[in-house]
């Protein structure tokens, strides 16, 4: 695959489109000419046939309330069924308009105020809103860092879900940021601990679709769906096409109780139309984007490997950890700098716009998250900077 062909065929300039990573530098990060490869969405056009989709409703000229067709579910199906291997069937899937949301709702609709939910940091630091915000008691069960590779501590994982009387995990697969791809094992371990304490999995698989060497595991198929019981599965074709201001998800509940309990809860707060447009977006996504989609992933393979190459011969002392999954690099830079340093150092010093450990975990500073699905020129200037100004400030 051409990379530099391809990106010259999609990769767009998005400042000043009105657009969060660019367009509101100044509100967050205090400078609008940061170079952004923070928030996680692309510099990369999606693909033709959801873009073809799109037109040809906004050529109809009506917007009004929308309904699922089955041509929607059939192409959604079919895509989890290939991609991932999993059986979902209409009464299993309710819609929202993003996983964020379906954080909140979830918490909400299965936990109650003072009920303990437990991560594992660092993680997707929205995971600790949901639950700080909806006045749960927030449980942490760190991952280990062995030298940039990360696992789960399953004897303290269960020790904390014990001693605090955990109600619901909150699982990130593929693991933002830390890039982990959870095997079938692994996940057997977290969910037999679970089942056995009464704790309920709320399983975020946005990044499903992200997976390079080692490949996606769905919660649902772990131990040929043995625990189903007790899972509630997030996905969105968002992360996947680069759709999320569509604002589509999905919710997945195979159990008929915990389907219940989900709808009684959305009954009473509201249940969200159906956006017609990310409706539409998506399943002409789902129908036409695979070598898309095939494309953009050698475009992250490609910064991944500029970037990993690059620190080990320039700051060899830099850990960037392996890309298992999501379109997200996670960077150690406290061989050459005080982790207390790193976010204003490369911010001030290199005008870089990313997301700093601190967000994701309080044992954390040191680290960065960096956007890899952009175009390569971002990537090159965001590395080389780190270099030069590293270099710069340590004497090399």
């Amino acid at each position: 695959m051409d990379v530099a062909k391809f990106c010259q065929e999609n990769c767009v300039e998005r400042r000043g489109t009105a657009t969060l990573k660019w367009d509101s530098l100044q509100e967050i990060f205090g400078d609008p000419d940061l170079l952004a490869v923070w928030v996680a969405d692309m510099e990369i056009k999606s693909p033709a046939s959801a873009r073809e989709a799109l037109a040809k409703r906004v050529e109809h000229g009506i917007f009004g309330y929308g309904k699922m067709e089955d041509s929607y579910f059939d192409a959604f199906f079919a895509w989890q069924k290939e991609h991932h291997g999993v059986d979902v069937a209409k009464e299993n899937v309710r819609f929202a308009t993003g996983v964020v949301g379906s954080l909140y709702a979830a918490v909400k609709a299965y936990t109650k105020e003072e009920d303990a939910v437990i991560i594992c940091p660092p993680v997707y630091y929205p995971f600790y809103d949901a639950i700080l915000n909806t006045n749960r008691k927030l449980v942490t069960c760190e991952l280990d860092n062995n030298d940039g590779y990360y696992t789960l501590n399953f004897e303290e994982f269960e020790k904390e879900i014990v001693e605090n009387d955990v109600k619901m995990f909150i699982l990130c697969s593929p693991h933002n940021p830390v890039s982990r791809v959870w095997s079938e094992e692994e996940l057997d371990k977290m969910f037999d601990i679970c089942r056995r304490h009464g704790v309920l999995v709320l399983a975020d698989e946005i990044h499903q679709d992200f997976t390079y060497e080692k490949k996606f595991v769905s919660s649902v198929n772990v131990r040929g769906g043995d625990y189903k019981d007790i899972l509630i599965i997030l996905n969105a074709a968002s992360k996947t096409f680069n759709l999320a201001g569509l604002i589509h998800s999905h919710v997945v509940i195979y159990d008929e109780k915990l389907m219940e309990a989900y709808d009684n809860y959305i009954k009473g707060n509201g249940a969200p139309e159906v956006n017609i447009m990310g409706v539409t977006a998506v399943e002409g996504a789902y129908r036409g984007g695979a070598e898309w989609l095939e494309n953009v992933k050698a475009v992250i393979q490609h910064n991944y490997n500029y970037m990993k190459e690059t620190y080990a011969r320039e700051l060899p002392k830099v850990i960037v950890t392996p890309l298992e999954g999501t379109y997200l690099s996670w960077t150690d830079l406290r061989g050459y700098l005080p982790g207390e340093e790193v976010a204003e150092f490369v911010q001030k010093q290199c005008g870089l716009a990313c997301d700093v450990g601190e967000w994701f975990s309080l044992k954390a500073p040191g680290f960065i998250r960096i956007n890899l699905a952009t175009d390569p020129k971002n990537i090159e200037t965001a590395v080389n900077r780190i270099v030069e100004k590293i270099k710069e400030k340590v004497g090399k």
